[in-house]
């Protein structure tokens, strides 16, 4: 009795999964693959002054794939760089930007940041560097 409960659990429970799956990729092909294709991934601050405090750049991009791109989550190396990032999804052919932000002070010399992008795209991971020289 209790093996044919156990049994019965399962087989619901591999139906169940197996319907998941199914409509998983059925809602991927028609919601389409997002692209984000970026202006640039690498920016130079050249040459910034300690004393006047952060810096920052936007890095421009649009979604040429044909599905709503998602910015799962941003992260930076370390304290000093602060990305900021759009949190809603972003349709097709919509331009948007990630705006990442460099704090020199206590920094004197060359910086070289990168800022790590998760997306639901293919590639998951892009990333994007600053650099500079704090003086």
């Amino acid at each position: 009795m209790l093996r044919r409960i156990l049994l019965g659990i399962g087989v619901t429970a591999m139906v169940a999964l197996g319907t998941n799956d199914a409509l998983a990729r059925k809602n991927k092909s028609k919601d389409g693959d997002p692209k984000p294709v970026f202006v640039e991934k690498v920016y130079d601050f050249g040459s910034i002054e300690e004393k006047k405090g952060a810096v920052s750049h936007d890095f421009v991009f649009t979604n040429e794939g044909d599905g709503n791109l998602l910015i799962l989550n941003a992260t930076a190396e370390c304290g000093c760089t602060r990305p900021d990032y759009p949190k809603e999804p972003i349709a097709p052919g919509r331009k948007k930007s990630v705006k990442v932000t460099y704090n020199p002070a206590g920094r004197p010399g060359p910086f070289d940041k990168t800022v790590t992008l998760t997306t639901n795209a293919s590639p998951r991971k892009i990333r994007l560097k600053i650099r500079g020289t704090v003086r």
